[in-house]
């Protein structure tokens, strides 16, 4: 009895670390081809103010943008309790301070997961007709994005951050990296 409970959580923790793999693989992957709209999933903001992990998904996503990716930009996430702004109004105020024009950015202001962000993004993107997209967020984020954005009737080509601060931290990768394990199998049993 002892050694079937050893060897099945042996095969289960093999198993858990297997999907960190590839979860960490999957986040090295980038799919930049032109699409109809750049989603940026959301972050923490400060006050109005992009936290750093948010600032490093935004100059992502102005970056796709400026080189002509898409002409769309979509700012996800709500705001907390006690919040005087949300996680996409912050999005939208960087990028119009950095000449993006009004017309070209959409706002979902009413969530707080990755589902929702995608759902929500998703209910703006498909009545135009847009159903191709550049995925901005973490490259520990960006498995189970593509799958609930395929999940949604998205077309989801990943555009990881380079910069975002955890990814000076290994603890702090791996961490994350568990917790999207994590994230991505309740996903997968729940579908939310």
């Amino acid at each position: 009895m002892a050694v079937g409970f050893l060897l099945l959580a042996s095969l289960l923790l093999l198993g858990f670390l297997a999907l960190c793999g590839w979860i960490s693989l999957e986040g090295r992957r980038e799919e930049i081809v032109p699409a109809d709209a750049i989603i940026v999933l959301g972050a923490a903001q400060w006050n109005g103010r992009p936290s750093p992990v948010l600032q490093a998904r935004l100059d992502r996503a102005l970056e796709l943008y400026r080189d002509g990716y898409a002409p769309l930009l979509v700012f996800t996430g709500g705001a907390l309790p006690g919040d005087q702004a949300t996680e996409a109004s912050v999005g939208r105020e960087y990028a119009l301070q950095h000449g993006v024009p009004e017309r070209a950015i959409l706002l979902e202001e009413s969530s707080h997961t990755t589902y929702e962000n995608l759902a929500g993004a998703c209910a703006l993107l498909l009545p135009r007709g847009a159903r191709s997209v550049l995925l901005v967020s973490d490259p520990f984020h960006m498995a189970r994005g593509q799958i609930i954005a395929r999940d949604l009737g998205l077309d989801p080509h990943p555009a990881p951050t380079h910069t975002s601060p955890i990814y000076r931290e290994p603890l702090k990768v791996a961490r994350y990296t568990a917790r999207e394990a994590a994230a991505l199998l309740l996903y997968l049993l729940f579908k939310r």
